[in-house]
């Protein structure tokens, strides 16, 4: 990862939620909010097997996700990561490592009956890789 990656990775790794585009089979854009976890090896955006994102990648990898923070114009902050994503399921080996920093990120959502309750209404949870081709931040606070 390279030094400007590197620092919009920490920088943005806390922020509970990304906006993830991807493309239908007819080239409409189709846009949805998940939860993500930013890692060294790319973005891993999480969702239900067999939903528009995880359908939509299957045919057209092409994806950008966008992270951002603030709400007054002055305040917002973000980035836009567009790369290409791989479907991949929640139990595939390649994944644990990815699902502990989920888990760790999403820990104190789960309290209680939390993980059992997300379980019961995500069933076939699964993670769309994005590796990264390019990224563009930016900052309305810099005037």
């Amino acid at each position: 990862m390279s030094g400007d990656i590197e620092f919009l990775c920490r920088a943005f790794r806390d922020v509970p939620t990304c906006h993830v585009g991807t493309l239908d089979p007819s080239g409409a854009p189709h846009v949805a909010v998940r939860w993500f976890v930013w890692l060294d090896e790319g973005v891993f955006v999480s969702t239900r097997r067999g939903d528009a994102s995880w359908e939509h990648v299957s045919t057209e990898p092409r994806v950008s996700v966008v992270v951002d923070r603030g709400l007054d114009w002055t305040e917002l902050t973000g980035v836009r990561v567009q790369g290409s994503a791989e479907a991949v399921p929640a139990e595939h080996p390649e994944i644990r490592g990815v699902m502990s920093a989920w888990h760790e990120k999403y820990r104190s959502m789960f309290a209680g009956d939390g993980f059992e309750r997300l379980t019961q209404r995500v069933s076939g949870l699964g993670f769309l890789r994005v590796t990264i081709v390019d990224v563009h931040a930016w900052d309305h606070r810099a005037g």
